[in-house]
């Protein structure tokens, strides 16, 4: 091969094949040239931004200084093209596929039930597969790192790490010996309880893997090897807008720099350059190359901590703390130091650090060279250094440390792992040599101001609670805040950086002392799964009741599932991109498109003049538009939209259109300006007014519970393909909802619904946000191919799905309860306020939150009042729960309440209120089949609960910064939709000649296993093998009008309706069987063709508000859980330490299933109420559009100890096969971590004096815990009064 042919050519090598790439554009991503070049479309867009890890790949290169061959994960979504010149390329289609052979790494994700919707599965296989090639036996520790970077919305991660917890050196099976209950691996490390619920079935047989071979990996190719090793020569790649130039020597770049001082240096990928060494000097300092990535220093600086004495390595270990938590493996594989330093950022984890060590800095340029240290002048402003244009950075020195030295990093953020800083630090105290006097002190901070800050002092000052007094008197002052400063929580930040120096000032007071311990418990991750698979007796002929695969789980796990952006391009497809107001509520004065159709490639620009039938739309009531004619009302209001050649062209044309407002006041908050939707509901039991006298004492409280995104890593798309004829158009969506998207399209494009089909084989990922919100993009996209006569696509970024989606709707409760000196209540008054957003949607059906105002507890007196508040902000819509885990989790809050008022333990107070059998309802419906207290007694038992209290109590006596709380909280959730109609289903089942059976039913599946339920559900009903039973797709054109896949219904009304087609077959067959009782399935079909409809109902349904009489749920599904936390109440960290889950499921039609949902859904609350935060400008402008800002739970945060248990014995007569719905009800038993969190802050505050009753609103975000936990330092530190500012975010 002469490589000198193809000296300006990106030459690489992609899955085993060589890639020739010709005048590639500098502009495109890896990600775009796989799916798009390539067709390898098992890499997954999920973000765009190296956030969640679904775009995971493995980079080969040989490594000219280390003389070997490295391999690494990498984000194919922000790698450039251009840097992967002589790199290999591993794909997940390169590893393995169901047709050819799986690779082990597949194979375990998908048999120990780690993937359900399977979007961020190619991901996660590749950063574990990259793993691998590194270290073929890795600790439970490394796997944990590698998947840093990588996010799931589905599983709750326990799966994931359960399997491949196998690959580890201390992962191998015992082969059913460890232990009595059966395999150590399937359960974990149980312990013996009476009437213990532990499994009678493993959910996998380990012994079936395949083993992972590494002889057998794919080699490195040596065309690579041999052309790494030639001189190399610059590379120039000229785009449309961008030239990329490769130098291959300093000197080169330098001369480059000199004549192009303002272009932008990317090192990524590149390491052509010289400057990427790493040597020590002078046995002061480690000097290293800037662009050593993250991960080279952390091996770097790690072989130095176990190489020099302690005393050195201060500095190293600093540093070493803030890259355990810095960003995901995939970008510390490819970020740079020297890019960490040079982009200036003010919340910069390393800054800090460098600027406390007094770092120095080798900057060159062509003819100069100069040495700077890292000092309170190195930063001149925002995002700027010192360095000037034509300079770049050589290299850092870090320095060791010397005897009398300590050294401390710290970083605070809403997650701990791959998120970024609210304040992070570096601290360096200098003593005098065999004393406690302090010669210097040097601080320095990120998070305070528009640059990384330092503080210095130098005196001769005794460390003692003196000079630790000064000291945060000080920082108060010089650590000081607007009230309005960028990023908000200005009286947290002012607090940490108070706390943050007296956990310095304890560490270091503990050194002195040569004391070492510390009051940071650690705790190792161990996952723990105690369930019931299959209850003895179960006859292992059924398939129901067996923990089948999830249908699609090896596809998905080899990339070979299909997901509507995977289908491949028409030949003269176009690609969509979305125009949106930037303005709350404002009057669209004039619209410029001329610079935007300037664009190449650009086609036409769509907007609501172009709309053949109508351009009013909504899912229920017709009060939105498919685009904003004359007036938007929120931020993200779909204006218009550009048809183009590619997706970049027509996002740029989308940028560059220019459109003028008339802006007017934006209603962000309802309650103040009485904004609300009609009607106004109510639900009233009993006499009020008289139990509130007949209380002993009466209370009042508010809660606010924060909106959630839905976050499907498969982000809203629609392929829509005009036909030619009759108006007819087919569409491919990813959408909950392929009816009303039917319904919604045909309406836009004024043609009836028979010339339009919806298809949709499967989502990845849904929650609700898939039910009514996709239908904002299929309108749009659907009026766009039927305007250029193309077909379209378009599939949305995250920031812009996060912005015109809306999600789950922010609730406000007031609430006036009434109860005696025992606890026991005997009124309640609650006023709910949902933020609907600028649109009714949903919001109506999120009036089950009235249904849900009591949770578990039976108050005989009580009043709801819901109000939907009408807000210029994007309309808020479906998330699992749909209202009902807000209504309960201000019930627990005004429970909480009476407990602390009594002085009486919460989980006794909660006892002595439970609903039992045959109790009413508020909206009086009688409870049957009621199993919260064989729930709650069994969780107690499974949990250990009093000995777990006692120990808590112990830990928290002797602990004064650190606590820890217990919480156990009871569901139960109503089952069925609330409105009435949608509780239906239709099935179609076509039986071939040969035997085998298509199915086809009006739900879809988007993880949660539903068509592999429903094959279950048939196999079982027609007698025959699940393999002769397959479903392609959820398609208008086979089942009509069919409900949304919502509401945790689809199992039972899907499932019955595929049950009743079985049966009309069953009945048409009888008289060929009995004709020929020897023969089989095959014999008896094959004289006739069949197919049959099917049709459910769910009966005697419907509620009259007016009355409050019927029945508006089916039945209840009920659950208990356990949580157990620990707290830092210096900085609101927390830590899941236990959780314990026993849920009534009736008769499980696939355990592993339904354990999934159990651990998805509880992920899923953990999130909403402890971390995920939706933050909102005073003008409506969304902050949090990805998963940069917007944080959802990663790997790290699943409870240390984690037990589910399915409670056994508990028939459902009112669900196909006995069994209950289970993708909904789980969420809310996340909310004993809260009141666990709120539990260990009480501990704390009664440190301060503090008891009774506090408002803690919902997340307990680090910045509520530690700002609940008042003490000496949140004194120093009170917040501006209101009204004196404008905030940057609001409540709303």
């Amino acid at each position: 091969l002469i490589y000198c042919q193809y000296s300006q050519n990106v030459f690489s090598i992609i899955n085993s094949v060589q890639i020739i790439e010709k005048n590639a554009e500098p502009e495109k991503t890896l990600l775009t040239y796989l799916r798009r070049n390539l067709g390898l479309t098992g890499t997954k867009l999920g973000c765009a931004e190296g956030g969640c890890g679904a775009c995971t790949v493995m980079v080969s290169k040989y490594h000219p200084h280390q003389n070997r061959i490295i391999h690494y994960a990498v984000n194919a979504c922000l790698a450039p093209l251009c840097s992967l010149h002589h790199c290999a390329v591993t794909t997940v289609e390169g590893i393995g596929s169901v047709a050819s052979k799986l690779h082990p790494v597949q194979e375990r994700i998908a048999k120990t039930h780690g993937s359900q919707c399977g979007f961020c599965t190619p991901g996660i296989v590749m950063s574990m597969y990259a793993l691998l090639r590194n270290n073929p036996q890795p600790s439970m520790h490394d796997i944990q790192e590698a998947f840093q970077g990588n996010l799931c919305r589905c599983t709750g991660y326990r799966p994931i790490l359960e399997g491949y917890r196998t690959f580890t050196k201390d992962g191998g099976c015992c082969g059913g010996k460890g232990q009595s209950n059966g395999c150590c691996l399937t359960y974990g490390h149980t312990q013996e309880h009476d009437n213990s619920t532990l499994p009678a079935q493993k959910l996998y047989d380990q012994s079936e893997f395949m083993p992972l071979d590494p002889t057998q990996e794919i080699i490195f190719p040596p065309e690579l090897m041999s052309l790494n090793k030639q001189p190399q020569s610059e590379l120039r790649f000229a785009g449309e807008r961008v030239l990329w130039i490769q130098p291959c020597s300093l000197e080169e770049l330098l001369e480059l720099k000199a004549t192009y001082p303002n272009a932008k240096l990317v090192v990524g990928n590149t390491e052509k350059t010289l400057h990427n060494n790493v040597f020590h000097s002078r046995s002061v300092c480690i000097q290293v190359g800037a662009s050593v990535t993250l991960t080279v220093l952390g091996d770097v600086l790690r072989a130095a901590v176990k190489k020099l004495p302690a005393h050195q390595t201060e500095v190293f270990k600093a540093v070493l703390e803030q890259l355990r938590w810095f960003a995901g493996q995939q970008i510390r594989n490819v970020a740079a130091v020297g890019g960490n330093i040079m982009t200036a950022s003010p919340i910069s984890d390393l800054n800090p650090v460098f600027m406390a060590a007094s770092c120095k800095l080798t900057v060159m340029s062509k003819g100069e060279k100069r040495v700077l240290e890292m000092d309170g002048k190195f930063f001149p402003g925002y995002r700027k250094t010192i360095l000037k244009p034509e300079e770049i950075l050589l290299s850092i020195e870090i320095p060791y440390t010397r005897k009398g030295q300590y050294f401390s990093a710290f970083k605070q953020s809403p997650r701990k792992e791959d998120d970024i800083a609210i304040v992070t630090c570096g601290m360096n105290v200098f003593f005098k040599e065999q004393s406690n006097i302090v010669q210097s002190i040097r601080i320095s901070y990120g998070g305070m101001a528009p640059v990384t800050v330092l503080a210095t002092a130098t005196c001769n000052r005794q460390w003692n609670e003196e000079l630790l007094e000064e000291a945060c008197t000080s920082l108060v002052e010089e650590m000081s805040l607007s009230p309005s400063a960028p990023g908000g929580m200005v009286t947290y930040r002012r607090t940490l950086t108070i706390s943050l120096f007296y956990k310095f000032f304890l560490n270091v007071q503990h050194k002195l002392s040569l004391d070492l311990r510390k009051e940071v418990s650690c705790h190792d991750r161990t996952l723990f799964l105690c369930l019931q698979a299959v209850p003895p007796g179960h006859n292992s002929d059924d398939v129901v009741g067996q923990p089948i695969m999830h249908l699609s789980a090896l596809k998905q796990a080899t990339g070979e599932a299909i997901y509507c952006d995977d289908i491949p391009c028409y030949e003269n497809e176009l690609h969509l991109a979305l125009v949106t107001s930037t303005k709350a509520h404002a009057l669209i004065k004039s619209i410029d498109t001329s610079d935007a159709m300037a664009v190449p490639g650009v086609v036409a620009f769509i907007s609501a003049k172009d709309i053949p039938g109508s351009n009013m739309t909504g899912p229920v009531v017709y009060d939105e538009t498919v685009f904003a004619d004359d007036k938007v009302t929120c931020v993200g209001h779909i204006v218009g939209a550009f048809v183009a050649d590619t997706q970049a062209h027509a996002q740029r044309a989308a940028k560059a259109v220019k459109i003028s407002y008339e802006e007017l006041q934006p209603v962000i908050d309802a309650i103040a300006n009485k904004s609300f939707f009609q009607p106004v509901r109510s639900i009233e039991r009993g006499d009020v007014a008289q139990g509130f006298k007949d209380s002993d004492h009466i209370l009042h409280g508010e809660m606010h519970i924060g909106g959630q995104e839905q976050f499907y890593l498969e982000t809203n798309c629609t392929l829509a393909v005009p036909r030619g004829e009759d108006g007819e158009m087919e569409l491919f969506v990813s959408t909950q909802s392929a009816s009303k998207t039917q319904a919604l399209v045909a309406k836009a494009l004024g043609v009836p619904a028979n010339r339009v089909v919806c298809r949709v084989k499967r989502m990845g990922g849904g929650f609700g946000g898939k039910e009514s919100r996709s239908t904002i993009l299929s309108t749009v996209v659907a009026v766009a191919a039927h305007t250029v006569k193309r077909p379209v696509r378009c599939m949305l970024d995250r920031d812009e799905d996060m912005l015109v989606t809306g999600g789950r709707h922010p609730f406000f409760g007031h609430y006036k309860v009434g109860y005696m000196n025992n606890g026991r209540v005997l009124a309640l008054e609650v006023t709910l306020y949902s933020n609907a957003g600028n649109s009714l949607d949903l919001s109506l059906s999120v009036s089950r939150a009235l249904f849900h105002m009591d949770n578990s507890y039976n108050i005989p007196n009580i009043r709801g009042t819901g109000y939907m508040c009408k807000t210029n902000l994007p309309s808020n819509s479906a998330f699992r729960g749909f209202g009902g885990p807000q209504g309960m989790m201000i019930a627990e809050s005004w429970m909480s309440d009476v407990a602390l008022s009594c002085g009486l333990p919460a989980e006794e107070v909660r006892r002595m209120n439970m609903y039992k059998e045959g109790d009413f309802t508020p909206f009086n419906q009688r409870l049957d089949q009621f199993t919260i207290d064989r729930c709650w007694e069994e969780c107690m038992q499974l949990s250990d609960f009093n000995k777990r209290k006692d120990a808590a109590e112990q830990y928290n006596r002797q602990h004064r910064w650190t606590k820890r709380g217990l919480s156990i909280i009871p569901t139960k959730f109503g089952i069925s939709f609330t409105a009435v109609f949608l509780n239906q289903a239709g099935a179609l089942v076509l039986v071939y000649s040969d035997g085998s059976v298509l199915l086809t039913h009006g739900g879809t599946e988007m993880g949660q296993g539903l068509h592999t339920k429903m094959v279950q559900v048939a196999s079982k009903t027609l007698g025959i093998p699940c393999s002769k039973i397959h479903i392609t797709e959820t398609s208008t054109n086979t089942v009509p009008n069919t409900s949304p896949t919502a509401a945790s219904a689809s199992s039972d009304l899907n499932g019955m309706a595929i049950y009743n087609a079985c049966q009309t077959l069953l009945q048409r067959l009888q008289p060929y069987k009995d004709k020929n009782l020897k023969g089989c399935w095959e014999d008896w079909v094959s004289i006739i063709n069949l197919s049959a409809n099917g049709f459910y109902k769910t009966p005697d349904l419907g509620y009259d508000f007016e009355t409050n009489s019927g029945r508006p749920f089916n039945y209840f599904s009920y659950g208990v859980a356990v949580s157990e936390v620990e707290i830092d109440c210096l900085t609101g960290s927390h830590k899941n330490l236990h959780t314990c889950i026993v849920m009534d499921v009736g008769k499980s039609l696939n355990p592993a299933l339904d354990i999934g949902q159990v651990e998805g859904g509880f992920m899923q609350g953990l999130g909403l109420f402890t971390l995920e935060e939706l933050r909102y400008s005073p003008d409506g402008y969304l902050y949090t559009r990805g998963p940069g800002m917007y944080k959802i739970p990663a790997f790290g945060d699943i409870p240390i100890e984690l037990k589910v248990s399915l409670l056994r014995d508990t028939p459902n007569e009112k669900a196909i096969f006995s069994s209950k719905a289970v993708g909904e009800p789980p969420l809310f038993l996340a909310a004993s971590v809260f009141y666990a969190i709120k539990d260990a802050i009480t501990a704390a505050r009664a440190e301060s004096n503090l008891t009774g009753p506090f408002r803690l609103d919902s997340p307990a975000t680090p910045e509520r815990i530690r700002n609940a936990c008042e003490d000496k330092f949140t004194k120093l530190c009170p917040p501006a009064d209101p009204g004196t500012f404008i905030p940057w975010a609001v409540q709303v």
